[in-house]
C-alpha cells in the first residue's frame, strides 16, 4: 500500500491547523512508502533551514518505521543505534517524524515536521498522522 496525494494533503492541512493552534510556523513533508517526497508545505515565515529537516525527519521515520524521537533515544552513546544518523545520507534523530499507517496497520509513508521546539514538531506531526 501507498499513501495517496489526497491523504497527504489532508495530513498537511491538519498539521497546519495544529501549528497555528500552537502559534508556530512549520515546514511539513509527507513521503510515500518508498520515502519519496509526495507533498510539502512551508508556512509563511517558517525557517528556511527547517525545510530540509522536515524531509529528513519524514524519511528517517519511513526508513525505520518508528518515530524519530524513538530513534534518537536508541542512537545515544552506548545505545544500540549509536551514530545511525550518519547513515542513509544523513538522518534526523530527534522528534518530529512519524510513520503513517493504513487501517490494517501497514506503513504507507511518513510525515516530518520542523520549525519549532521538538515537542511542538512532534505534536504537529502526530496531529497530521492522526488525520488518516
Amino acid at each position: 500500500m501507498n499513501i495517496t496525494l489526497e491523504q497527504a494533503e489532508k495530513i498537511i492541512a491538519v498539521a497546519k491547523k495544529k501549528s497555528i493552534a500552537l502559534n508556530t510556523k512549520m515546514n511539513i513533508s509527507v513521503v510515500d512508502a518508498g520515502a519519496n517526497l509526495l507533498a510539502f508545505a512551508r508556512m509563511d515565515g517558517a525557517w528556511l533551514g527547517s525545510a530540509d529537516i522536515s524531509l529528513k525527519k519524514a524519511k528517517t521515520a519511513r526508513f525505520f518505521d518508528m518515530n524519530t524521537g524513538d530513534i534518537g533515544q536508541l542512537s545515544q552513546p552506548g545505545e544500540s543505534l549509536f551514530n545511525i544518523e550518519h547513515s542513509n545520507g544523513g538522518l534526523i534523530t530527534f522528534p518530529g517524524g512519524v510513520p503513517l499507517k493504513n487501517s490494517s496497520g501497514e506503513v504507507i509513508g511518513a510525515v516530518g515536521v520542523s520549525g519549532s521546539s521538538v515537542e511542538n514538531d512532534h505534536a504537529v506531526a502526530e496531529a497530521g498522522a492522526a488525520a488518516i
